[in-house]
């Protein structure tokens, strides 16, 4: 099983660059990183965790310059988002930073995505909360023409491109692997199995349930079963929880790091080498 991992890197934290070094040399398998652009202060969203939203959420660097600095200094680490908000991105300026990113890594990048949970921050974007999901599953499919090996056009009902040429392509044809975050459900599944190479589930709970429902909607689909992707993200390790994952058939667990400074960061480092 491949071991990742996720921080929410800040100007308080460790750096990208010493990071990735460590992740690298000690064999971790990858790094995702989280995206908030903004926190409001006035703010009516709760905390989905519950209690006070932690300091990291309004400090967090963006993900795609930190990740760009980890992929100049490694050869096999992989690299992520985890998650970006979709809904709140101009999708030709997402889709030219996601090949980008893929091209210069050698196609080491996995393009997490979700929908969020902040209102507010989602409001300041333009975003109108009942439709995210929408607009986030259509800026998808824009992103995807711009990415064909030929000029294609899209049109849809929140943005349009006409046929262009875009470089750099992503290493594959399709784009770069791309998994989609959020809650389990038919409706969340349906679009994995439509639209994405698999699911980025929060936390790992629940899995024996859902994924025989997420293998059934993919397979209904007609995707190969070979080509699902379940990735558990943000996981705290334990030996029982990934024997679990792995009786699952799960090749890949994202685990949690601190969003700390360096030393803290590398003591929780020595202690998940156990799992590697």
């Amino acid at each position: 099983m491949r071991i990742a991992t996720t921080i929410f890197l800040t100007d308080e934290t460790i750096a990208p660059v010493r990071l990735a070094h460590q992740l690298e040399q000690r064999g971790f398998a990858g790094l995702y990183l989280p995206e908030h652009t903004h926190i409001p202060v006035s703010r009516d969203t709760p905390y989905p965790a519950g209690g006070e939203l932690p300091r990291e959420y309004g400090r967090t660097l963006d993900p795609f310059v930190a990740l760009a600095q980890a992929a100049a200094v490694t050869e096999r680490l992989t690299l992520g988002t985890g998650i970006t908000l979709i809904a709140q991105h101009d999708p030709i300026d997402l889709a030219k930073q996601a090949a980008t990113l893929d091209h210069l890594s050698a196609g080491r990048f996995t393009l997490g995505i979700g929908y969020g949970w902040n209102v507010e921050e989602a409001a300041d974007h333009g975003v109108e909360w009942s439709t995210r999901r929408r607009l986030g599953r259509e800026r998808l499919e824009l992103m995807r023409a711009l990415w064909a090996q030929e000029p294609t056009a899209y049109e849809g009902e929140f943005g349009s491109v006409r046929a262009s040429h875009a470089y750099p392509k992503p290493c594959r044809p399709q784009g770069p692997r791309t998994l989609i975050g959020g809650a389990a459900g038919p409706k969340l599944f349906d679009q994995i199995a439509e639209s994405a190479d698999g699911w980025l589930p929060i936390g790992g709970r629940g899995l024996t349930e859902s994924v025989p429902r997420l293998r059934t909607a993919w397979e209904a689909a007609g995707r190969d079963p070979k080509d699902l992707h379940v990735v558990p993200y943000a996981v705290v390790p334990s030996p029982g929880k990934l024997a679990r994952f792995a009786d699952l058939g799960i090749e890949e667990v994202v685990v949690q790091l601190p969003p700390a400074p360096e030393p803290e960061v590398l003591r929780t480092l020595d202690a998940y080498a156990a799992y590697l």
